[in-house]
């Protein structure tokens, strides 16, 4: 089994928030690898990761990083695969991350999720398989009904809250 999907994080005090990527990959029956590199400790391996991870098969990067948050983007700079960057909240409320990675110069674009959103960078990785993957496409639209039930769902057991002035 070869990876689709490489999970980044600049060290491995990031995976309780990368954990849940791996688990929507998992649960999508997308194979992905886990790596630690930092753009500032390791920067000639994530040179070679980036530059070589395309010719390996891989198809999306989800790299996160906190602070300074240079991570996703040297990784986009080196890389024609697209780059999925997870702002950890690290300092600063994650708001520094989020910047770092948004504020992207032109022709070296990273897709950015919320903060600790690596569940959604996921999703979303799964979703740029499956616009070429018939099987993937499947799996992300029965999630997406999935996610539509649980609502349906909610409302029900919303109705049966009671307040005397609740008009639903």
């Amino acid at each position: 089994m070869e990876p689709l999907v490489s999970i980044i994080m600049g060290s491995t005090s990031d995976l309780p928030v990368m954990e849940k990527a791996a688990q929507v990959l998992n649960d999508f029956g997308i194979p992905f690898e886990m790596s630690a590199l930092s753009a500032h400790r390791t920067p000639e391996e994530v040179e070679r990761f980036a530059r070589g991870a395309s010719g390996r098969g891989i198809r999306v990067i989800i790299a996160a990083a906190g602070m300074a948050a240079h991570l996703p983007g040297v990784i986009a700079a080196m890389t024609p695969l697209p780059v999925i960057g997870v702002p950890v909240k690290a300092s600063l409320e994650g708001l520094d991350s989020v910047l770092s990675i948004l504020q992207m110069p032109p022709g070296v674009p990273v897709a950015t999720v919320g903060i600790n959103s690596a569940q959604n960078a996921g999703i979303l990785a799964a979703q740029i398989i499956g616009a070429g993957d018939e099987r993937i496409l499947k799996a992300v639209v029965q999630y997406k009904e999935d996610l539509k039930k649980k609502i349906i769902e909610a409302n029900k057991e919303l109705k049966k809250v009671k307040f005397p002035y609740k008009t639903n």
